[in-house]
């Protein structure tokens, strides 16, 4: 195994970001960055040997620090959105930034995903590790109580991405910590041809503003439904009110937990898997629907669906409907969840 760590440029407030490139014996290559945790790179091979990388990116610093579209980072407090930007815990409302329209989004103006974590390094014959630390303040965003989060990134030799996180309060508060790289098996075009497999009998529908209804679906006879393999472009474009909502998928589904991975996607052309498991009791695929071309990377101009997430989460919007599992974390209490990634080729 192998780790490097590089110097990256500097943020607006002159905090000092790096790079951290961690290599596994077999040639899997991932860095991410102590700037917003952002998985920045991740190079694998095709069934012809031929290294790709499968996440949309930036080389530059600067490029992540002008973007708006959350490439590769750390998203919290909460991830995901709140409507209204409001949520009571124990009949006390909190009101949080409104960065999308009147709702919150992604922990708000300066989310997990704008800061520079404290990060310490650790290898070993069998793993590299990145662990990543933030503070987040009482009244930051407008959430309660002092956060202390905990992301620790762990690289083995079965080509698996391991992502722990771990957040701890002194006041009662709310989160729901996820990440939000952008996948592309095929490292070009768009992710419509590759095929995804959910675990998922059930979904949150959204209303026209992407907030939960606060119903819970069963995606049998409609588009959301992957539980056997399906072209990711197969149904995008029928005429369904969810579909049409999103601007294509934009949604959380509800894990069923079997004992395989909880979503599966892959890239016939190039051979490419990613198996994903975890946790968390949903996952958000999110289509690239809002990407537009006018951001590029690494020779790529990132257009609509030129990459997908699978955000693994709570549901969006948890805090405001009491049906959905709680994201109210209390002090003593400590929020733990982990989401592994792995990469093979057919």
């Amino acid at each position: 195994m192998k780790m490097d760590r590089r110097p990256w440029g500097s943020t607006a407030d002159g905090s000092r970001a790096h790079l951290y490139v961690m290599e596994n014996n077999g040639g899997l290559r991932v860095t991410v960055s102590d700037y917003g945790g952002t998985v920045t790179s991740v190079l694998t091979q095709d069934r012809d040997g031929a290294l790709g990388d499968v996440v949309l990116g930036f080389d530059a610093i600067e490029e992540y620090l002008a973007s708006k579209a959350y490439l590769g980072c750390i998203v919290g407090r909460y991830a995901n959105r709140i409507a209204g930007a409001r949520f009571k815990i124990g009949g006390v409302e909190h009101g949080v930034t409104r960065n999308d329209g009147a709702h919150h989004l992604h922990g708000g103006a300066r989310s997990f995903d704008k800061v520079v974590w404290e990060a310490h390094m650790a290898v070993d014959s069998d793993s590299a590790q990145l662990e990543l630390r933030h503070r987040s303040v009482d009244g930051e965003e407008g959430y309660p109580g002092n956060l202390d989060a905990w992301v620790t990134y762990t690289l083995n030799d079965a080509d698996e991405l391991r992502i722990d996180y771990r957040a701890e309060t002194d006041r009662a508060t709310v989160v729901n910590l996820s990440n939000h790289s952008y996948f592309n098996l095929a490292c070009r075009g768009t992710v419509l041809g590759h095929e995804l497999r959910i675990d998922a009998d059930l979904f949150t529908p959204v209303d026209g503003e992407l907030i939960p209804t606060g119903e819970i679906l069963g995606v049998d006879g409609t588009p959301m439904d992957f539980r056997r393999p399906r072209r990711v472009g197969e149904r995008i474009t029928e005429p369904d009110e969810q579909l049409e909502h999103g601007g294509g998928y934009d949604h959380n589904y509800v894990l069923t937990k079997g004992s395989g991975p909880a979503v599966t996607l892959r890239d016939p052309g190039s051979g490419r898997v990613l198996e994903v498991s975890t946790t968390q009791p949903g996952v958000q695929l999110y289509t690239g629907n809002f990407l537009d071309g006018s951001e590029s990377g690494r020779g790529r101009t990132y257009t609509r669906h030129a990459g997908l997430c699978l955000e693994t989460q709570h549901f969006p919007n948890s805090p405001n409907q009491p049906c959905f599992p709680s994201t109210v974390l209390r002090p003593g209490e400590t929020y733990n969840h982990s989401t592994v990634f792995r990469f093979s080729v057919t």
